[in-house]
């Protein structure tokens, strides 16, 4: 993790209308939610995907980036530029932010799915191809624990 510092992916980038990415996010994901002038999300309803629980306050609420920062940075991240890292950090064009519970979020941490799964088994598949996705996107690697990990999730996939 030489040169690793959260500080190199410029996260919560504006989005225009007084909103960042983070305010973006909590629109999308959620359902019936109101923002104020400030486009902070005053009330509506989420669903933590990771665990399948419903939230009503969106302080108990953290973006999720699907790959880890740490982890994109040890994948190849570190010899990007600037601009190329916060474009990462506030994608919402590919499966790499997510609206999930704080706690769960936390438990996480930069870990890939060789060490952390969602505790909701339902949603490995979900998961899986959204990792899959966003590594290839970014041409980023993979290594062969996660790559094990990532086949017995997307198994889980019906056809």
């Amino acid at each position: 993790m030489a040169g690793y510092s959260r500080a190199k992916f410029a996260h919560w980038s504006s989005q225009g209308d007084n909103c960042d990415t983070r305010e973006m996010v909590l629109q999308r994901d959620g359902s019936d939610v109101q923002r104020d002038d400030e486009c902070r999300a005053v009330s509506g309803k989420w669903v933590s995907v990771y665990e399948n629980k419903t939230f009503t306050v969106a302080a108990d609420l953290d973006i999720d980036h699907t790959v880890p920062l740490a982890n994109a940075w040890r994948s190849g991240a570190d010899t990007w530029t600037q601009d190329e890292r916060e474009a990462f950090a506030n994608d919402l064009t590919h499966p790499q932010l997510l609206a999930v519970s704080a706690a769960t979020k936390r438990s996480k941490g930069d870990q890939g799915p060789d060490q952390w799964q969602p505790p909701e088994m339902s949603y490995w598949c979900t998961y899986g191809r959204s990792w899959t996705t966003v590594k290839a996107a970014y041409k980023l690697s993979v290594t062969q624990d996660e790559k094990a990990m990532l086949s017995k999730m997307l198994d889980t996939c019906t056809p």
